[in-house]
């Protein structure tokens, strides 16, 4: 399930995931990110999971992987911060280990540091 998270700084976007993400899912935050490039807009972009975050489903692993190129690449200079909250060590370790690869700023934060993650995002 993704979830909008409405009390976010002017100029980002936000979203609590949890389950397991499926293509249509996906494409509830992925759209809004398209909207603000599309204009022109940078993209500072939070992500909170919750507990029971299982990840992607194939068809949005296979959205996502697309998207890559197509947002990620295509538009690397309007990416200014990506913030991920989570106490997911599979999480951490894929950003340790491939965070290198993101446009823009990402830092990970722990749960209970939601509001500087959000001070954070705003703060590009």
């Amino acid at each position: 399930m993704v979830e909008t998270l409405d009390d976010m700084p002017a100029g980002t976007l936000g979203f609590r995931i949890s389950g397991r993400i499926s293509r249509d899912e996906y494409f509830q935050m992925l759209d809004p990110v398209r909207a603000l490039l599309a204009r022109g807009d940078g993209v500072s972009f939070l992500v909170v999971t919750d507990p029971d975050f299982h990840g992607l489903d194939l068809p949005a692993l296979w959205e996502d992987m697309k998207a890559a190129g197509s947002v990620g690449l295509k538009h690397h200079s309007a990416w200014k911060r990506l913030a991920v909250v989570t106490d997911k060590d599979w999480m951490r370790h894929g950003i340790s280990a491939f965070g290198w690869l993101s446009p823009g700023e990402l830092r990970v934060f722990d749960p209970a540091d939601l509001a500087e993650a959000k001070a954070w995002t705003g703060g590009a």
